[in-house]
């Protein structure tokens, strides 16, 4: 009789020792029985331990004659001896062109299962593109109406000095007027600058698929940093009558990161606390040397705080609390922060409670 016999194996020492022990029986018997065994190594052929639903290795599983069944165990030899005479009893005789076509028969199997597998990878991989494809979009679509929402920010306090220029110019020239133009000029071309720069990121936005942060990393004053954040926010304090504080140690080291997306998040944050604390409230900010290799920058408000089961959500992209839904924005200042602090390879988290106010803390590494 002929037996066509797949022996399925895993990367285990022991296989090896199956295949011979298996082997060697087969052999034995011949010219009794005729039989093709074909060795499967379960990790380069999945499709077929699935399509025989196979539980357990080593097994060994018999496709001719029918019926199939399939044998599992450490003592497949000695189960072989037991079943062999059982299969032998069928007396089914196969001429040679019953077997050349059976051989066919699993040889065009087996091709259609590589081909079904390589097929369904190939989907797979096609479907995990798309998501991740998705996914960048989405994000990109998050950094350009982040972007465009920030430029309002610069564009206003250039505007505001343009038309006081325009102001001082119509009255009487003066010391004190050439000095005031002077200043207003250094002002406007500085959030000018800002403006510019923003336009340059949401740009360059636009053509990177990768939706990736490009981070130009060089060391800077974390503490003159903030301070020109303190001055370009200076007018919405005094907008809302609210309290700033900056409380920056004198000997603070060097920061390591990008200058700008760093000023984008602190303003980002500024912004927020501004926005959510009462008239006559206080704000501030504040900055820890807290390792030898990173810093802690703090701000904190004294608005209405945020719910607990909220302070992680809140960092994801779009989300925005129910007080909020009608307040003006995308809902992506903190999403972008996480970003760049991401990018950084630091951490951003929450410290609030309601009626309370919050408390955002930051880590950046220090240069080395």
């Amino acid at each position: 009789m002929f037996f066509q016999l797949l022996l399925f194996v895993d990367e285990r020492p022991s296989s090896l020792n199956n295949i011979r022990q298996i082997t060697a029986h087969l052999e034995n018997l011949k010219p009794n029985i005729d039989f093709k065994l074909d060795v499967i190594e379960i990790n380069r052929q999945p499709h077929l331990v699935e399509h025989f639903k196979l539980v357990a290795t080593p097994a060994l599983v018999k496709i001719t004659p029918a019926p199939r069944q399939t044998l599992t165990g450490s003592n497949l030899v000695e189960q072989l001896k037991q079943w062999l005479p059982k299969w032998m009893s069928l007396k089914r005789a196969v001429t040679e062109e019953d077997r050349l076509k059976l051989e066919q028969t699993n040889t065009d199997f087996f091709n259609c299962s590589i081909e079904v597998i390589e097929l369904s990878d190939e989907i797979f991989r096609l479907k995990q593109e798309k998501e991740e494809l998705a996914s960048q979009l989405r994000f990109k679509d998050q950094i350009i109406a982040m972007l465009a929402h920030d430029l309002r920010s610069p564009l206003t306090a250039a505007s505001i000095a343009v038309e006081t220029i325009e102001l001082a110019d119509r009255q009487q020239q003066s010391d004190k007027s050439i000095k005031l133009k002077s200043q207003l000029f250094k002002q406007a071309k500085q959030q000018f600058k800002i403006a510019n720069s923003m336009i340059a990121d949401l740009l360059q936005s636009s053509r990177d698929l990768n939706g990736k942060l490009k981070v130009k990393p060089s060391q800077f004053d974390i503490r003159l940093l903030c301070e020109e954040a303190n001055t370009q926010l200076q007018k919405r304090f005094r907008q809302k009558s609210q309290v700033f504080k900056l409380d920056i140690p004198q000997d603070l080291p060097l920061v390591h990161g990008d200058r700008e997306l760093i000023r984008q998040l602190i303003i980002n944050l500024l912004d927020n606390a501004i926005k959510y604390t009462p008239e006559a409230g206080e704000v501030s900010l504040s900055v820890l040397h807290r390792t030898s290799q990173k810093i802690q920058v703090s701000i904190c408000d004294t608005g209405a705080g945020i719910p607990a089961e909220k302070q992680e959500t809140i960092f994801e992209g779009s989300f925005r609390l129910k007080r909020d839904e009608n307040e003006e924005g995308y809902g992506l200042g903190l999403a972008w922060c996480r970003q760049i602090v991401r990018a950084h390879y630091g951490q951003i988290w929450v410290d609030s409670s309601c009626d309370r106010g919050s408390s955002f803390h930051f880590m950046l590494p220090v240069y080395k």
